[in-house]
Order: structure tokens, then sequence, then C-alpha cells
């Protein structure tokens, strides 16, 4: 069977993109029957699901049996998976790590990275899979950088990023995440380039927007990033639900 090509995955994305990160059958389900056009099994997952600090002790298992349980839920939706932290050092391995994944249902893989990622992104392709890039802020480099930052906010810095994504989406990337981008920069960058770019912190030009799903329904009340709107207290309606489930049992 063919791997989807980055053009076809490009007629199924329609700006502005709506994307959300998810992690299992439910929840992955509810968001491609609402009409969700891109849904990413994130490695964020090590933090809003299995209450780490960051991103990097999620292994590829995981990822694979996430992306499992995703792939059943979702219909029409674009599933992209994320490549975890130390998976993708070299091409080959990049490659390997590739094709568990999209053997798991996903359609595409994305990558943290710019330049140095290009030859990763080229042997993906030549293998016939899509990739979609990240640029800006990255999870998995979180430790290195001694924390979250905005990205962008120097010349050199701005004009960095966007070498980076031409040079990405020239390598063939079907989309680039663009986090915590300062926001003319990601829309500078928007105004360059043909693929989508999906903010994440990064304003509200870029061609679409991705959130964690617990951010949008508010399903993880202990922190809230400063760029997401809360539209629903999920965590409030479980909480009372069991309040009210521990009274009946002691009534």
């Amino acid at each position: 069977m063919p791997f989807p090509s980055p053009d076809f995955l490009r007629t199924r994305l329609s700006e502005p993109v709506t994307a959300i990160t998810a992690y299992d059958y439910p929840t992955a389900r509810i968001c491609d029957e609402a009409g969700v056009q891109m849904i990413l099994v994130g490695d964020s997952l090590g933090m809003v699901v299995a209450g780490n600090e960051d991103t990097t002790s999620v292994t590829l298992d995981h990822m694979v049996y996430h992306t499992e349980m995703v792939r059943r839920g979702v219909k029409n939706a674009v599933i992209v998976s994320d490549l975890p932290y130390a998976t993708y050092d070299d091409p080959e391995m990049t490659l390997e790590s590739s094709r568990r994944l999209i053997a798991a249902g996903a359609d595409a893989v994305k990558l943290e990275g710019g330049l140095r990622q290009i030859p990763k992104l080229v042997r993906l392709r030549e293998e016939g899979i899509a990739v979609c890039a990240h640029i800006g802020m990255l999870p998995q480099r979180v430790r290195e950088e001694g924390g979250y930052r905005k990205k962008g906010k120097s010349d050199h810095e701005a004009n960095t990023l966007i070498t980076a994504a031409e040079s990405l989406e020239q390598a063939g990337a079907f989309a680039i995440v663009l986090e915590s981008v300062v926001a003319d920069v990601a829309t500078e960058i928007t105004g360059k380039l043909s693929i989508p770019t999906i903010g994440i912190g990064s304003g509200t030009k870029c061609g679409g927007q991705i959130r964690v799903i617990h951010d949008v329904i508010g399903a993880y009340p202990w922190f809230v990033p400063p760029f997401a709107t809360v539209y629903g207290d999920v965590a409030g309606v479980v909480r009372k639900s069991i309040e009210s489930f521990i009274r009946d049992i002691h009534n």
C-alpha cells in the first residue's frame, strides 16, 4: 500500500487548518467527528497523560501504542505522529522509527528541528513517508536549553527560523508547526511558504492552529499555557461526578 504523498495530505488540509493533539480512541473519535482536520499523536503525552516534567521520557513504543489507539477512532482527519526524543539521531534511525509509526496507523510523522534535520527529512521523502516539520521552541530540547522561551526575538534568530522554514518546505515537508515563535516572525514565515504553517503560541496569522486537547477542554487544570483558550471544564465535571458517586456509596 503506497504512503500518502505530501501533495495528497495538503489537499486534506484547508486553511485555516484545525489541529488537535490527542492520544486515545475516544478522544480521537470525538475530534474526528467534530471535524478537526489534523490529529497529532504528540509526545506531549509524557506530560499531560503520564505526568512527567517534559517529553523526553516518551519512547517509540509509547508512540506506537497511542498511534494505534488514535487510528481506530479516525476516519477523516490526517493523523501525524511525533518521532520521540532520541529516535531520529541519523537518517537511517529516522527511517526505521518512522516506519513503525506509519505501520501503527500514522499518515505522516513529525520531527523537531530546522536545518540539521534536512537530511533526515530527505531520507523519509525518498521512501515516500510524509513529514510535518516543527521549528521554534522545541520541547525535546527543553533540558539542554534550560527551559521554555519565545523564539525569533533577535534578527539572527528570526532569519534562522525563516531560512529553516523555507529549506524544510523545499525538502518536502507538507506542513510546519511553529511553536512559541514571535508573532511577526511567524506571520513572515507563513507569507513566504506555500505549505501550511500551524501555530501554537505563535500569534493568529499562521495557516492554522494546533492545541493540546486537555487545554481546549479544561481537562488539565494544574497548568494551562498562556496562549491557550480553555473552552470547557472537563476536570470540574469529572471531579463533581466522582464526588457524587462517593456520596451515593456512603448513603
